[in-house]
């Protein structure tokens, strides 16, 4: 727009308003990072893990593998009709060979089948000690003492734990002292072999997190060791998870962290896990190790949950930040840890 000038001229004038000065470099406020270093690969990992997919996409893929199956199974049968037909040496040995292949695949299944019979009785021993417990029942509680007592009969490790329980139980009598009594002599050794278990996965994702720069690394070793650790967490308790057994307890796992908003990690435990606020301010990829670090305790701890056959009650449920302290005083070489830690 144009105004007359007082020269009489025609032409833009320019009106100057009155404007704070401009922010200096030193004033100007810090660039957000891409990531801000939230455990991002964690993140993706609870979320692709608790995922069940929508219900035409399962449909899909059932179909899909019955098919294939079926087309495999009937090239295979033509396969060794035929070679019957024309060589009937060759032909019975592919027939042996095809059946030792089905053998194996009978006995996986039945490991599978077995493997989700021993984790349905850990959830049977626990839901039976928690209605004994609040319904003060001491009958229904020496039934659950004598499925723990069978679950862990044999085992070298526990040993003088089964021994000790079995001279005790007998001046028990109420339901929450004796479940407590089996908690105390057969599960704190299983709990202090689970913690090690957390640790160690702990510090291999913080590890590979902080040092290795690739892309999508630290999901895959994240997944890699979760899943890694909740096995060897149900074999402690005595689950002994198999291949598909496994996945159904991370996904578990990971669909209860989601629900419960667990994957996400506060200030306050960055802060508290061997100086993550510090390492975080000197490098990114150190501050990130330290959250999926602390993530990865966190599912450590909701397998326990998942796969221990008592409730915590008597004895102490493991803190996240104690964990993820001792797993990387061992990644960075540190002494042993305190009589605090390793109780809590």
């Amino acid at each position: 727009m144009t105004t007359p000038s007082p020269t009489g001229r025609k032409g833009p004038v320019l009106i100057e308003l009155e404007t704070p000065g401009a922010l200096t470099p030193a004033e100007a406020p810090p660039v957000p990072e891409a990531t801000g270093g939230r455990g991002a690969a964690m993140q993706r990992l609870a979320l692709a893990s608790a995922g069940r997919g929508s219900a035409l996409g399962r449909f899909l893929l059932a179909s899909a593998l019955s098919l294939i199956g079926f087309l495999a199974s009937v090239a295979a049968w033509n396969f060794v009709t035929g070679l019957l037909a024309r060589n009937a040496f060759l032909g019975w040995t592919a027939a042996a060979l095809f059946c030792a292949f089905l053998l194996a695949v009978l006995l996986i299944v039945l490991r599978e089948v077995m493997a989700y019979s021993r984790l349905a009785r850990l959830d049977a021993i626990r839901a039976g000690a928690a209605a004994a417990i609040a319904a003060h029942d001491l009958p229904a509680a020496r039934r659950v003492a004598d499925r723990m007592a069978a679950l862990y009969s044999g085992r070298a490790d526990l040993a003088w734990g089964l021994d000790r329980f079995a001279a005790h139980r007998g001046d028990v009598l109420d339901a929450e002292t004796l479940v407590a009594l089996a908690e105390t002599e057969l599960l704190v050794p299983l709990d202090q072999a689970v913690r090690r278990e957390i640790e160690a996965a702990a510090r291999q994702v913080a590890a590979v997190t902080a040092l290795v720069p690739l892309a999508l690394a630290d999901v895959a070793t994240a997944l890699v060791a979760n899943i890694r650790m909740i096995r060897r967490i149900a074999e402690i308790y005595g689950g002994r998870g198999g291949a598909f057994g496994s996945w159904r307890l991370l996904r578990s796992v990971m669909t209860h962290l989601v629900a419960t908003g667990a994957v996400a990690v506060g200030d306050d435990l960055i802060h508290s896990v061997a100086g993550g606020g510090l390492l975080a301010k000197l490098s990114r990829r150190f501050g990130e190790g330290v959250i999926n670090g602390a993530l990865t305790a966190r599912v450590g701890v909701a397998a326990m949950d998942v796969c221990r056959p008592l409730p915590f009650a008597s004895a102490p449920r493991p803190r996240v930040s104690n964990l993820v302290t001792r797993g990387l005083r061992g990644l960075f070489g540190a002494g042993k840890p305190d009589g605090q830690d390793a109780i809590s």
